[in-house]
């Protein structure tokens, strides 16, 4: 069936009860896809869907020395350093040909004490993560619009069974 297709009235038992309004029976197998509870379940597994998407394409990975020996390790996993350049997003030349940009494409430039060696960092800069709050931000305000949408469409929805309600009674009299 689809959408806005009227079934013909035929008068249910709870009609002829004067069964309260918020009493629900029990719905026939074949509901349309726009009856507000499918909708409901629909746009669900749609945010679902969005946030896990949305969450599992900004998970950062954790950066994990290698086990292989010492000399192998970073220098600044081992000794003092000194950050020598702030973080800064990776520029194409970089992305192309160091490593540690692939991780978040920021990175800093270490100055190790001990080897006197220069080397670079992944790191988390705060533009990047005032970008990802106000991605988060969004689609708060998204889902609560959509939320706030459903919740009048279903107090329209019950406030027409209400007043439908009232003028078979008073149409009885």
């Amino acid at each position: 069936m689809r959408c806005g297709a009227m079934q013909p009235s035929v008068p249910t038992h709870r009609e002829q009860l004067q069964m309260p309004y918020w009493v629900v029976e029990p719905e026939t197998p074949e509901t349309p896809f726009c009856h507000p509870r499918t909708l409901l379940v629909f746009s669900s597994w749609l945010l679902f869907a969005f946030i896990f998407e949305l969450g599992v394409t900004e998970v950062a990975a954790k950066e994990k020395p290698p086990i292989n020996s010492l000399v192998s390790m970073p220098c600044w996993v081992v000794e003092d350093f000194v950050v020598a350049k702030e973080c800064a997003p990776c520029t194409t030349f970089q992305a192309k040909t160091t490593p540690e940009c692939g991780t978040t494409g920021f990175v800093e430039k270490i100055s190790c004490s001990g080897s006197k060696r220069d080397e670079f960092k992944s790191c988390r800069s705060a533009m990047m993560e005032r970008h990802l709050f106000w991605k988060f931000e969004g689609a708060v305000v998204g889902v609560a619009a959509v939320f706030a949408c459903l919740v009048i469409l279903r107090q329209r929805s019950l406030d027409r069974k209400a007043l439908e309600k009232v003028r078979k009674q008073i149409e009885s009299i």
